[in-house]
């Protein structure tokens, strides 16, 4: 935005495809629209003729719709909260499938009860990659190991225990 205000020149129309991909929130907005104003930018949204900075009303109708453009962020905002804590209430895992990480799918898969063992040995998990490591075709990083452990509810709760 910076850069576009930077290469704007006093009388130059801006073409805008709708008032709320000007902004981010109704302080931004509007603002935003005064500068350019001032500067002798003039606004056109292409979408939404009404908000144009040449029409009479402009102003008041730019206030509004800014103010209903933010609560409309809001609510997607606390609705995607919402889904995302009654996927988590449900324990159904959040994010990319098991192993998934892996070009190989679920490499270690193979080797969980080993795995299993080894934490209930308390080892650490660097000394698991060291000794799961050299069963496997490709070495895995210790990231990867990590993130099989923790998305295994068994095997999170075991290496819980072991710390």
């Amino acid at each position: 935005m910076d850069l576009l205000c930077q290469t704007l020149q006093p009388g130059d129309q801006l073409l805008v495809a709708e008032l709320s991909r000007l902004g981010r929130n109704m302080l931004e907005t509007p603002n935003l629209i005064e500068q350019l104003s001032q500067y002798g930018v003039k606004l056109v949204f292409v979408r939404q003729p009404e908000f144009s900075t040449t029409g009479q009303h402009a102003k008041l109708l730019l206030a509004i719709y800014s103010y209903f453009a933010e609560s409309e962020r809001e609510f997607i905002s606390i609705h995607t909260k919402q889904g995302l804590a009654a996927v988590r209430v449900k324990g159904i895992p959040l994010g990319r499938p098991l192993s998934s990480k892996n070009k190989n799918g679920t490499v270690l898969l193979p080797y969980r009860s080993h795995i299993q063992q080894y934490l209930q040995f308390r080892l650490s998990l660097s000394a698991i990659q060291k000794l799961i490591n050299p069963l496997l075709k490709k070495p895995l990083s210790y990231n990867s190991f990590k993130y099989f452990i923790e998305h295994d509810a068994e095997l999170r709760l075991l290496r819980t225990l072991s710390k």
